[in-house]
Formats: C-alpha cells, sequence, structure tokens
C-alpha cells in the first residue's frame, strides 16, 4: 500500500519552492510514503504587473520544471502540504483562488479525513504568521486534518534551542522563511522534518482505515 503526499505550493518568490522541496524530501524518507511536488494551477488570471512579478521573483518562478496541479487532482492524495506567501496578512489570493475551485471535492467529501500540515513565506518576524490560522479554516471546510506542529515537535527536534540565537522564518504555525534573503539551514532541515511529520501521520491514517 503506497501512501502519497502532495506538497502543493504556489511560489511568488523561490523560497516557497525551496521548503516544498525539503518538505518532499522529508516525506519521501518515510518508507511507504510517496512524497510529491506540485505548483498550484493559477485558476484566475495574474493580478500582479510582469514588473511587479519580476521584484519579487517571477523570473525564478517562471523556470521551475515542478509540474502543475489542477484542484480537483488533489482527491488522488491521501495527505498534503500546502505552501503560499503571506501577502499584506493574508493567503497570497492566486492561492486563495485555487482552494476556491476546490468546490466540487468539497460537495463529494473528497479531502475529508486527510491530514495537511502548512508552509509560508514571510517578509519579516512580524509579517503575519498567525495567518495560519486563518488559512486553517479552508481545511477545516474540507472536514481535513490540520497537522499542527505542535505535533510535529515530535520529529522535528531540532526547533527548540535554548542556547542557540539565529534567524529562523519556522515556527510553531508551520514551516516558514523570509523572503528577501536566502532560505538559510536550519529551516530548510525544519521542513525536511515537517516532511517526515506528515508523511508518518498520513501513514497512520490510511493503515486505520484499512
Amino acid at each position: 500500500m503506497t501512501v502519497k503526499v502532495y506538497i502543493v505550493y504556489y511560489a511568488m518568490h523561490g523560497n516557497e519552492e525551496r521548503l516544498a522541496k525539503e518538505v518532499e524530501k522529508g516525506a519521501n524518507s518515510v518508507e511507504g510514503v510517496e512524497g510529491k511536488l506540485w505548483q498550484a494551477c493559477m485558476c484566475v488570471p495574474e493580478t500582479l504587473s510582469a514588473e511587479e512579478l519580476a521584484k519579487l521573483g517571477e523570473p525564478t518562478k517562471a523556470k521551475s520544471d515542478v509540474p502543475i496541479i489542477t484542484p480537483n487532482e488533489l482527491s488522488k492524495a491521501d495527505g498534503f502540504f500546502f505552501g503560499f506567501p503571506i501577502i499584506f496578512g493574508k493567503m497570497a489570493s492566486q492561492f486563495k483562488a485555487f482552494i476556491d475551485e476546490t468546490g466540487d471535492l468539497w460537495k463529494a467529501e473528497q479531502l475529508a479525513a486527510k491530514p495537511a500540515g502548512i508552509l509560508i513565506t514571510t517578509c519579516c518576524q512580524g509579517g503575519g504568521k498567525e495567518i495560519v490560522h486563518t488559512a486553517i479554516t479552508q481545511l477545516e471546510k474540507h472536514r481535513m486534518i490540520y497537522v499542527s506542529t505542535e505535533i510535529g515537535y515530535i520529529y522535528c527536534t531540532g526547533m527548540v534551542k535554548e542556547n542557540e540565537v539565529e534567524e529562523k522564518g519556522e515556527g510553531t504555525y508551520g514551516a516558514g522563511t523570509y523572503n528577501g534573503r536566502v532560505t538559510n539551514r536550519s529551516e530548510l532541515a525544519d521542513a525536511f522534518q515537517r516532511g517526515v511529520c506528515i508523511a508518518v501521520i498520513t501513514k497512520m491514517f490510511k493503515e486505520a482505515a484499512a
């Protein structure tokens, strides 16, 4: 029995993809789990101008060879990790539009009881990581199971370092980093461990339901 974990993200700056790739590696490190990386399709036309996108790292995103997934294809997965940037204190509208297109899955309860984690990027430490709490409502509507990092601490043993001061974008809400700088080693290692976490929990749920 193969357990499928989809890591689905919208990248505006490039750091979202870097973190997502580490989550994928973590998921694939768990026996019996297949992690797969996807870019969320743009269900509505891009709202930012070409000039604005270039400033935000659009050239990096355009060169990505990660396949694009449509909303209805989410039903094929057993668990998820969703990634997006925070823009002015909210989930990026591009990813929100992707989620808004999952109405048919909601009606058919295709995502119910499936675990899901979240990764985000912000412009700074006070850039709105708490917004993950409003993103959770999207999961709740689908009756999905939000995998809190409080559970993730079981697997993310390096998250709490009492004797080390380091600028880190991750936190108790989910994997994360800051845009405008290179994602550091701690953030990448954390994303990997969260991939392990979501894979282990997804596998447990699928085995229990079998």
